[in-house]
């Protein structure tokens, strides 16, 4: 995927990749080190002021009214978003048909009872898609067209070496993490869905009627792929955002009460004295105002996997959005 995106490693590891409290605490350091800096290296006559108690007063107010209201915020959308799964029963009927009638179907592909795993499930999709890919390779070689041959070469090489790399991705993946999401994301389906059809068109002329049911039978594979992965990334967007609305909710509370005490108790003199050749003060105040911004750092975590998630997902068809695959 990364490649695909022409997107730098580390990039892909903050937005995607890397674990979302991580993600904060990485934000959270960089804030607290912005802070102490800029008030250190900025002219002494800011020093007073931050010492002073309207200035203290005027910051963490202002943070109580924004966490409240943010936590708030957050949490309503949260719910609205969650709030699609409920329904009358006859909705909700009709959802489980539905489901049941995609699962009966990928029955009879796989030949065994669809797994009830997410990662094993996206794992015997590749998995039978594969094996049709090698079978397809193993025909075309006996086909006399030589451009052919090595198309087909060349494609099911590639095929089979991504779908081999995304199985050991999925292989042991749990669902409470992003594994199995991130080792979906890397298996194109679309780009080899529009292969298959560009072959099957291509080489119509050349091609047997074994050859062309093959090449169907590859392309309905494939195409089973991307709703079973558009229906674990809307499971996994409704996970996160419940993950996210309880971890705003454990952050907002240590963060009020440190921006209540900073309000009611801290003054000029309560932290008295330098460490490190910055004033204690200045300590105490960066470390509160922190705190005080840990929910919306959090906010900013997961929010940036989704989007970065719902961006590389718009279409489920073989469209190619971006310029580094055109």
């Amino acid at each position: 995927m990364r490649e695909r995106a022409g997107e730098n490693r580390l990039k892909v590891w903050l937005l995607l990749g890397a674990n979302r409290l991580q993600v904060t605490a990485v934000m959270a350091a960089i804030v607290f080190a912005t802070f102490i800096v800029a008030v250190t290296v900025i002219p002494e006559s800011l020093l007073p002021q931050l010492q002073t108690g309207d200035t203290i007063e005027t910051m963490f107010s202002t943070m109580i009214s924004a966490i409240i209201t943010g936590t708030t915020l957050v949490v309503t959308i949260s719910q609205l978003v969650l709030s699609q799964e409920n329904g009358p029963l006859g909705d909700q009927r009709d959802r489980m048909e539905g489901s049941m009638d995609f699962r009966d179907f990928t029955e009879e592909l796989i030949g065994s009872p669809s797994p009830s795993d997410p990662s094993a499930f996206l794992r015997e999709l590749i998995g039978v898609s594969q094996h049709r890919a090698e079978t397809l390779q193993t025909t075309i070689d006996a086909n006399d067209n030589n451009e052919l041959r090595e198309e087909v070469d060349e494609f099911t090489e590639s095929f089979i070496g991504n779908a081999e790399f995304v199985r050991d991705q999925l292989n042991g993946a749990s669902f409470g993490s992003f594994d199995v999401l991130f080792a979906a994301l890397n298996f194109n389906y679309g780009w080899k869905i529009y292969q298959v059809e560009r072959l099957a068109n291509k080489y119509e002329a050349d091609l047997s009627n074994e050859e062309q049911d093959l090449l169907d039978e590859l392309k309905t594979a494939l195409s089973l792929f991307g709703p079973a992965r558009e229906h674990v990334k809307t499971l996994y967007f409704q996970w996160a955002l419940v993950s996210l609305s309880q971890m705003i909710i454990y952050a907002a509370v240590p963060a009020l009460v440190v921006a209540g005490v900073m309000l009611t108790v801290v003054d000029a003199g309560t932290f008295p004295g330098a460490a490190f050749g910055v004033l204690n003060m200045t300590w105490a105040i960066g470390l509160a105002f922190t705190i005080t911004l840990l929910p919306f750092l959090l906010f900013s975590a997961y929010v940036l996997r989704i989007v970065t998630i719902a961006k590389r997902t718009l279409a489920i068809e073989p469209l190619i959005l971006r310029d580094s695959q055109r």
